[in-house]
């Protein structure tokens, strides 16, 4: 039988550090324990939502149903051969962790997101990403459970419509899948992408060659100086996407604001970096009672000590008007606000 906690703190289950509760709480480590709460009162005659490792949501209230938190682990080795090695995750291991051990293997594909907060099984739902890499591109197959009709199914790549920032699991099967396992392909051919961000320049000031390891480790160095630790200080990472705007409308920009930080992406479409939008509108640092800016970046909203979820949404509201009032662009946040 599974074991429900109730009227459960979920302060420690949420990297914002936000203090609500859930009616209702349990955890499972695998589809049996999972369909074992599928067949409970609990679930059945309340809302549910799942959580990994929190890192993607902002609670602006208590939550009046069941949180299921999936504890499912395990990396094993499907495919090895000279070229890649095909590897299979438990959906609930840690995503940093992962990203260790496949550098401990010396495999490459993911060391560019060393340090993102969350598990292996949220990294495909919002298709996580950063410094030029995009987790969609080492992902080869994503294993669910369908919570309506309990039947498993495993999805390819091109089945998953994995776009910026999002999937068919944030869309369309929103609420409705809980991913077991992710299939991903590593290289032993190393990709080393390095141009984007400061990778390039952190591995020189180190005097480090590129490779799977270095990067990681340059990797995380950078974020470790820009980036706050939820561990200390409360946030979720990036709080906003990136916005894409026509090419015709960053050049319009680039002409009022010649050092707007813009990335080609298409012909017709160019990717914004958010923080920079939100620096040059003066609003790095800003802070409201115990919501605020962080000093270091821009992109990242932090929770000082007692702030409440209302109170930084309110602070992300008030840099979207802000944002759209001094350059027409709108910006949408990355986490899910419940």
């Amino acid at each position: 039988m599974p074991k429900f906690k109730e009227n459960y703190c979920l302060k420690d289950r949420n990297t914002f550090g936000v203090d609500a509760k859930a009616k209702y709480f349990t955890a499972f480590n695998s589809i049996i324990e999972l369909n074992n709460i599928l067949d409970s009162e609990i679930y059945n005659t309340n809302k549910t939502f799942m959580i990994g490792g929190g890192s993607n949501i902002l609670f602006t209230q208590d939550f009046e149903g069941l949180i299921m938190h999936n504890k499912i682990k395990g990396i094993q080795i499907l495919e090895d051969n000279k070229e890649f090695v095909s590897v299979e995750v438990g959906g609930g291991e840690d995503w940093h962790k992962f990203v260790q051990w496949s550098v401990s293997q010396k495999l490459s594909g993911v060391e560019n997101l060393a340090l993102i907060p969350g598990t292996v099984g949220a990294s495909p739902v919002q298709n996580i990403g950063a410094y030029g890499v995009e987790v969609k591109d080492s992902i080869t197959k994503v294993h669910t459970f369908d919570t309506q009709n309990r039947k498993t199914r495993i999805y390819k790549n091109e089945e998953c419509k994995f776009a910026y920032r999002s999937s068919i699991f944030k869309v369309k099967l929103k609420n409705r899948i809980i991913i077991t396992k992710v299939e991903f392909r590593l290289l032993k051919t190393p990709l080393n992408k390095t141009t984007y961000g400061a990778i390039e320049e952190e591995l020189n000031s180190l005097n480090l060659h590129p490779s799977p390891k270095h990067i990681a480790d340059a990797v995380i160095n950078i974020r470790n100086r820009k980036l706050p630790n939820p561990a200390t200080l409360g946030n979720s990472g990036s709080f906003f996407k990136n916005p894409i705007i026509s090419t015709i409308k960053f050049k319009e920009l680039e002409q009022e604001f010649p050092q707007i930080v813009g990335y080609k992406i298409s012909d017709n479409e160019t990717k914004i970096a958010a923080g920079w939008l939100i620096e040059n509108a003066g609003l790095k640092g800003y802070r409201d009672n115990d919501a605020g800016i962080h000093k270091n970046q821009a992109l990242v909203l932090v929770n000082y000590g007692n702030a409440s979820g209302r109170e930084i949404v309110n602070l992300a509201k008030k840099i979207q008007e802000t944002i759209l009032n001094k350059y027409g662009i709108k910006i949408d946040p990355e986490v899910n606000i419940l």
